[in-house]
């Protein structure tokens, strides 16, 4: 995303307890209200089977009419609603405590708590310093994983690219199944020092080449040529002005798999690639958050998972 939804350095965030149905309509009107470029917005299960409302800011918010935002959906709860300052790096302090590891086939995203989780041909990913948005529980990196898993079944891509890789996890997850060199790059200096010693705690360092560098303009992603595979778990506004240089560094038979997108997010997402010649293929719905798998060539028939 950014696993990396968070905005650049955040400097406050917003935490509330409530119900899935609550969560749900809180993070689409805060994700609607205020700047992506300025805030993010998440809300996922707990171990108890709680909801947790998550919002980052850039900047201070005027917590009054934030509470006032939410309170038509959750009523006198809104005062309840908790406001932090957070220190420069608290945001990749966050631990995984009391979030439950996260399966997608062979891929097992968790926390050092729970590696007795680990089974004999687990495709492991230990991931402890990140937000609930880096670490697989967030909707968004959780559907790119099960995206990736079905689109290897079908072919395994030589080349893979992570555009707004956050803590890795998605570059990770190519770099242990497919045992290839994989480019990994984010606009933020702090995720790509996060990701790189996830990098050598998960023992793929060497085969990770991470840049800072927004979208794909960064020598490392000139020098590898064309990537057949190209992840991109970001946010709608950048990904539709990435549509033209994410075609440029695809292979022509590649496959895009696109994320940080809500439901009404999709068509003009879909609208700005279609545009650079790609058509929809897959489609995976979890928590409120879509993640498309587009291809230029032999498009298959639509399919939600």
């Amino acid at each position: 995303m950014l696993e990396g939804l968070h905005p650049n350095r955040p400097t406050h965030v917003l935490r509330l307890r409530t119900t899935e149905r609550a969560a749900r309509l809180m993070t689409n009107v805060i994700g609607e209200i205020f700047d992506p470029a300025e805030s993010a917005v998440a809300a996922f299960e707990t171990e108890d089977g709680s909801w947790l409302l998550e919002a980052y800011f850039a900047r201070e918010p005027d917590q009054g009419a934030v509470r006032n935002l939410i309170r038509p959906i959750i009523g006198p709860e809104a005062d309840e609603a908790e406001f932090q300052t957070l220190a420069q790096q608290d945001w990749v302090k966050a631990s995984l405590e009391g979030l439950n590891p996260v399966r997608a086939g062979r891929i097992l995203v968790h926390g050092a708590h729970d590696r007795d989780q680990r089974r004999p041909n687990d495709l492991a990913i230990e991931i402890e310093a990140a937000l609930a948005f880096g670490t697989g529980h967030h909707g968004t990196t959780s559907s790119c994983l099960r995206a990736f898993v079905d689109e290897v079944k079908l072919g395994k891509p030589a080349s893979v690219l992570d555009v707004g890789t956050g803590t890795g996890i998605l570059a990770f997850a190519a770099a242990k199944m497919l045992k290839i060199p994989v480019v990994a790059g984010d606009i933020d200096p702090e995720a790509i020092r996060v990701a790189s010693e996830n990098a050598h705690l998960n023992g793929v360092a060497h085969q990770l080449t991470f840049y800072v560098a927004p979208g794909v303009r960064h020598e490392a992603v000139r020098r590898a040529g064309r990537f057949d595979l190209v992840f991109a778990n970001i946010l709608a506004k950048p990904l539709r002005l990435l549509a033209p240089s994410i075609t440029r560094v695809a292979s022509p038979h590649g496959t895009l798999i696109l994320s940080g997108l809500l439901g009404h997010d999709v068509p003009g997402v879909l609208s700005a690639y279609a545009a650079q010649g790609w058509r929809l293929r897959r489609r995976y719905d979890q928590e409120g958050w879509v993640a498309l798998v587009l291809s230029h060539r032999h498009p298959l028939p639509l399919t939600r998972r």
